[in-house]
């Protein structure tokens, strides 16, 4: 079984302190009674969390955590201690940052980005700032792809974001179209694999669809509306807070609906024609 994870172990007997699980191999874990439920029976196999309990012993849970062993996530710390940071990662017993995996000085109540490792000298768990350890260069063909994104922090050209659970990415200022904190997951795509495996990244789709998808979304806005002020001439700023969009696709987006006749442009606001 692993630490970390979530693996799938038979019920092998029933006691007063819960069940004891046991894998392939013949290893035992205990589920405690707390989280048994009545329809568990014996021989059945169940998924669980596994893990270690403040007295270092080898305990499961139906539980899920917030991050799974490789991955990382925005944690609470929930108290500082002379041996380091315990953050609140969705189990009962809070996971332990050491100061040696700390690169700032962390404050109670604040979250900070961890990720969990595992220490096969003491085999244990442990929280981890140092994310850089787990990501790798890309080396997919990802180009124009849509990916899973954890906004990190701001930066000097932009926001830090972490694709797909393994590789380092960023959005430059002028991509960023939509309000977003760190912390956020979302989805983006992929605008360039760089030589060194870091990602350059896009809220909008690179291709000709993020059109059709801009397109859609103002007629809907329109359709329950009737009308939208906003204009070729609005903020950047105001079409991203109303649409989630650059300016540049959204006057693009109206020159096609005019073009086709789905709208009017007045001084103030789009209007929709409505067929009679």
């Amino acid at each position: 079984m692993q630490l970390g994870l979530i693996n799938r172990l038979k019920i092998d007997r029933f006691t007063s302190p819960g069940a004891f699980l046991k894998d392939p191999m013949g290893n035992e874990v205990l589920l405690p009674k707390k989280y048994l439920l009545e329809e568990f029976e014996l021989e059945q196999e169940i998924d669980v969390f596994v893990f270690k309990d403040s007295e270092q012993r080898i305990v499961s849970t139906t539980e899920t955590p917030y991050l799974f062993l490789g991955e990382f996530k925005y944690l609470k710390v929930t108290q500082i201690t002379p041996i380091g940071a315990f953050v609140d990662w969705g189990l009962d017993k809070n996971l332990l940052v050491p100061y040696s995996e700390q690169l700032i000085e962390l404050e109670e109540d604040e979250k900070f980005l961890i990720g969990l490792k595992y220490d096969d000298k003491t085999d244990r768990l442990y929280g981890s700032m140092k994310i850089k350890s787990f990501l790798e260069p890309c080396r997919e063909e990802l180009k124009g792809q849509k990916v899973n994104l954890l906004i990190c922090e701001y930066n000097d050209l932009g926001i830090n974001v972490i694709v797909n659970n393994k590789y380092e990415g960023l959005i430059f200022d002028n991509n960023i179209i939509i309000k977003i904190n760190h912390g956020d997951e979302i989805e983006g795509y992929v605008e360039t694999v760089r030589e060194d495996g870091k990602l350059d990244i896009r809220l909008e789709p690179i291709t000709a669809k993020k059109y059709d998808i801009a397109i859609d979304k103002i007629m809907k806005c329109l359709n329950e509306e009737g009308k939208l002020f906003l204009t070729d001439k609005s903020p950047p700023e105001k079409i991203n807070e109303e649409l989630g969009m650059s300016k540049k696709t959204f006057k693009q987006s109206i020159g096609k609906l005019y073009k086709w006749r789905k709208i009017n442009l007045r001084k103030d606001c789009i209007e929709l024609i409505k067929k009679t």
